[in-house]
Order: structure tokens, then C-alpha cells, then sequence
């Protein structure tokens, strides 16, 4: 199989520097403020994205160590297959957050609700639209109840260091 490799667009600055203790989701991040420093060879592709709220950005989870194809997830007490998880714990630790844009200046975004840890490399962003990216799903599996408590359940640094599983 062929090896996929990404580059970073760039880096971003939070106030969380450690896994413990930080929101596990946006939605439990509510107004707090992150900086997406954009490499200067990237800074011309920011163009037009200030006329967007929201963007959705793709990063890469860097402190994640291994992966594990179930995983007992924040929000639950069961083993889950990682796939039914927004476990960090991926075969691909790849990051996916729907966040604010408070303003674009040269290769700095100001975003709100980051949930990432501090120095996460940041892979892609793509404008959010209401139009493409909000369906009227009617199934939530196992999440169902229970994705309302990701307003207050915090990383407990869980997948952190542990050890590949495949």
C-alpha cells in the first residue's frame, strides 16, 4: 500500500499544554480563544476566509501514541469499536473541529471553542457550510443520551502514552 504523507499548513496556540484536563469537544470549549498560525508559504490561501463564521479544521492529534481498534470512550462506561468513537486513539490520528473565526490577519487566524492541545500541527481548514455540512441525522448509536455531557467531561489523558494495539 502506498505511504500517505501530509504536511502541516500550521501550528496552533491554545491554552491547554496538557491532555489532562482539556474539553474532549467544541461544544465543551464554548469562548475559549486559540490562534492558527499559518506557515508563510500557505498565507495566500487564507485569502476569503474571513467572510466565513465558521471553518472546519483537520490536524493531526501529535501527542497520541498507538491506536486501538475498541477503545472504552469518554462518554461511555462499554468498550466501542474506535470507529463508533471520536477516540483520539486512531489507526490515523487525525483531529476534525468545527470552530469560529474571529478574524484573519496575514497568516494568523483567531479561532474560538478550540478544544486542541497547545503546538497541534494543523493539516487542512475548509470553510463551514450550513448548505454542505448540516444534515438532519436520525440515528446517534451509542452517543445518543450521552453527547450532552461533553460540555463538562474533560480529558482524563487516557490516550495519551498507550502502546500500539495494531
Amino acid at each position: 500500500m502506498q505511504q500517505i504523507v501530509y504536511r502541516p499548513i500550521g501550528i496552533l496556540h491554545t491554552p491547554f499544554h496538557s491532555v489532562r484536563g482539556m474539553p474532549i469537544q467544541p461544544v465543551g470549549a464554548i469562548g475559549v480563544v486559540g490562534r492558527l498560525e499559518v506557515h508563510p508559504e500557505f498565507e495566500e490561501g487564507l485569502r476569503d476566509l474571513d467572510g466565513f463564521s465558521h471553518v472546519i479544521m483537520i490536524y493531526h492529534l501529535h501527542k497520541i501514541q498507538g491506536h486501538a481498534l475498541s477503545v472504552r470512550p469518554f462518554l461511555d462506561t462499554s468498550e466501542r469499536g474506535i470507529f463508533a468513537t471520536r477516540s483520539p486513539r486512531r489507526p490515523n490520528p487525525i483531529g476534525i473541529s468545527v470552530l469560529r473565526v474571529l478574524s484573519v490577519a496575514r497568516n494568523m487566524v483567531e479561532l474560538e471553542n478550540v478544544d486542541m492541545l497547545d503546538q497541534t500541527p494543523v493539516l487542512d481548514i475548509k470553510p463551514y457550510v450550513a448548505d454542505f455540512d448540516v444534515w438532519d441525522a436520525d440515528r446517534f448509536g451509542w452517543f445518543d443520551g450521552v453527547s450532552g455531557n461533553a460540555v463538562r467531561v474533560r480529558s482524563d489523558g487516557r490516550f495519551e502514552s498507550a502502546p500500539s494495539c495494531g
